[in-house]
């Protein structure tokens, strides 16, 4: 079987469901569909957040410096951003358990062949510079299989949902990010600290293999291919004139919008200043203000899980609220998320001060990345085209990730004398990021009405 054959849509059933039992099979689907892809989602962040833990230990051990590991983050994130392009055009195409599994599947075994290598270091006598080669070139290839994983997500959205409430499955779905990297921060820094860096990638991998398991048993690829009619008539949702568009047409459409740009642009602000704290904010957090592994990883860890609440909020607070005007909400965001980001690098405290900060940053900023990068582009991107728009700002809000990582990276080492870290330029960097991730939207509100037509 040719991989196009393994991988593309799947075709309407030739057996269809009663009609006596179309909206109860409908409805089961959906939701096995919404939770299996929102926990697969979970655990490709797990696969992909294990380097942010370990970078510590990696450092002590005189395995690797901050300059490499910068580096080898923007390996992964280059090669992420062309994944997200990439993958999000044919996933519009693609039959999403299987394009799902793949990747995580593929991930789950890069992680395994990095704690392997990573037991066999010492043995083995692997040098630095060798040790850099296969970490950059593993994990920029995890980078590749990560990129599958958004796409079939939010796509799975539209096939399943009607518009009225996509919004709201969105929010929640835009939350795994948070739990996944919770779950890292916590559970996977609980095991470094306990047992070494390399059980950390090990970890990562079984959680990979069990998200893969839930992505092939849990989800559906469409509403056809389960013998139910397409999600408009299911929901009896009008049919408009761009959704009777070709899927080519349609992602023409969408590579044309300026809205699209304007959205990826300030996505790319968003994901330097998101990366930023993720990536670095368990080495600040130890060389600055002198915490434990232990202590970081959780402080980072819970505000991550209290930045859930900030997805669950935006689209709450932007059709309740704020009567469906996503520009109030951002702006105010934004203020509370670059004020907190500023406390936390500027200011000391202790670890329930650090704690807070970090959680009303993670809250706030969230809101700016749900609506921005999520609500606003749904708004007017047509269903078929989904994945295009994901692969256009995916590419855009990823290439700014890995230049943040080498920035910050060498930022980081250059300012660094001996044992003795100078975190302020690199602070700098990151709460500027942060200003203009929500004030850039401000000035293009207009490109980001919806279309009649979406």
């Amino acid at each position: 079987m040719s991989l196009y054959r393994f991988f593309r849509i799947s075709k309407p059933a030739t057996e269809k469901v009663p009609a006596e039992q179309v909206d109860g099979e409908y409805k089961r689907l959906r939701r096995r569909t919404f939770w299996a892809v929102t926990f697969s989602y979970v655990f490709y962040y797990v696969c992909r957040m294990t380097m942010g833990v370990v970078k510590q230990p990696l450092i002590d051990g005189g395995v690797l410096t901050a300059g490499q590991l910068g580096i080898i983050g923007s390996a992964f994130y280059f090669v992420y951003a062309i994944g997200k392009f990439t993958n999000g055009f044919i996933a519009d195409y693609c039959n999403i358990r299987r394009f799902m599994a793949a990747g995580l599947g593929i991930s789950a075994l890069i992680n395994l062949i990095l704690g392997a290598l990573g037991l066999l270091h010492g043995p083995m006598g692997i040098g630095s510079v060798a040790m850099l080669v296969f970490f950059a070139l593993l994990w920029g290839v995890n980078g590749w299989m990560q990129s599958m994983g958004s796409p079939p997500g939010t796509i799975s959205l539209s096939r399943w949902y009607p518009l009225k409430t996509r919004g709201t499955m969105y929010s929640i779905f835009s939350s795994t990010p948070q739990v996944g990297k919770a779950v890292t921060m916590v559970g996977t820094g609980f095991i470094v600290a306990a047992a070494g860096w390399q059980w950390g990638f090990l970890a990562a991998a079984i959680a990979g293999v069990i998200g893969t398991l839930i992505a092939v048993f849990g989800i559906s690829d469409t509403p056809e291919s389960k013998g139910l009619p397409s999600v408009q008539e299911l929901s009896g949702e009008p049919v408009k004139a761009l959704d009777q568009e070709p899927t080519r047409k349609l992602q023409k459409w969408v590579f044309k919008h300026p809205g699209i740009w304007v959205i990826a642009l300030s996505s790319a602000f968003i994901y330097i200043t998101q990366h930023a704290v993720s990536d670095w904010g368990v080495l600040f957090l130890q060389k600055q203000k002198d915490f434990s592994l232990e202590s970081a990883t959780q402080i980072i860890g819970i505000a991550e899980i209290l930045g859930i609440a900030g997805n669950l909020m935006a689209g709450w607070l932007s059709d309740f609220v704020f009567k469906g005007n996503r520009e109030r909400p951002v702006i105010i965001s934004g203020i509370f998320a670059a004020a907190a980001l500023a406390g936390f690098l500027f200011l000391g405290g202790g670890y329930w001060v650090n704690i807070a900060l970090v959680a009303v940053f993670s809250c706030a900023f969230s809101v700016v990345f749900c609506i921005v990068a999520g609500l606003m582009a749904l708004d007017f991107v047509p269903r078929k085209a989904t994945g295009a728009a994901l692969g256009i700002v995916g590419i855009s809000s990823y290439l700014a990730a890995g230049l943040q990582s080498v920035a910050s990276g060498f930022l980081i080492q250059g300012n660094t004398n001996g044992d003795v870290y100078n975190f302020t330029p690199v602070s700098i960097f990151w709460v500027v990021a942060c200003f203009v991730a929500f004030i850039l939207p401000v000035f293009g509100w207009k490109h980001l009405r919806p279309s009649e037509n979406a």
